[in-house]
């Protein structure tokens, strides 16, 4: 086939893949050890399991795949999915390209980083919003937000205010 890929392209993609699965994996599953430099224990596993791993290689698939494609015919796109359980892929590719430490930098590109990463997955989906939602977190591409006035049903653009509150909500000493 004239446009098949290389085997440097499909090696690197594949790499890609690969290292956006472990992160998901990681966010659903490990509390700590992130790198695997010891002896994988039960402490190491979060108690309670958040996020589905079905949906995360498909996500990683896809989000691999539009990435080549966008950059071959330099393409002004996104990828949208909707609220569910696939949100460790987005982060994990987030994550990988960078762009999760710029917004949120006390989830760093080290291990330390990565612990972070892996930790606040579980507990910040268990937080409650003050508006009385319950909310899937700022790790999935999703979130409702309230109109004004708290009461009203709907969902709104998050205001420059509620955008600054999600941020200091990552950005607290008291955090892992």
């Amino acid at each position: 086939m004239a446009n098949a890929l290389s085997d440097k392209e499909r090696a690197l993609m594949d790499a890609y893949w690969r290292a956006a699965n472990y992160l998901s994996v990681g966010q659903i599953y490990l509390y700590d050890n992130p790198l695997l430099k010891q002896p994988l224990t039960k402490d190491h596993i979060k108690p309670r399991l958040l996020g589905h791993w079905g949906t995360t290689p498909g996500l990683n698939f896809i989000y691999v795949h539009l990435n080549r494609v966008i950059k071959k015919h330099d393409l002004d796109m996104i990828y949208i999915t909707g609220p569910g359980h696939g949100g460790p892929g987005l982060v994990a590719n987030a994550y990988l390209e960078g762009t999760y430490s710029e917004v949120y930098p006390n989830i760093s590109r080290d291990e330390q980083g990565l612990k972070r990463l892996f930790t606040q997955f579980s507990f910040l989906r268990r937080r409650r919003r003050r508006s009385g939602n319950w909310t899937a977190g700022d790790e999935l591409a999703f979130q409702q937000i309230p109109q004004s006035g708290e009461g009203r049903g709907g969902f709104a653009h998050p205001s420059p205010q509620r955008l600054q509150d999600r941020q200091s909500l990552h950005s607290r000493p008291d955090q892992p």
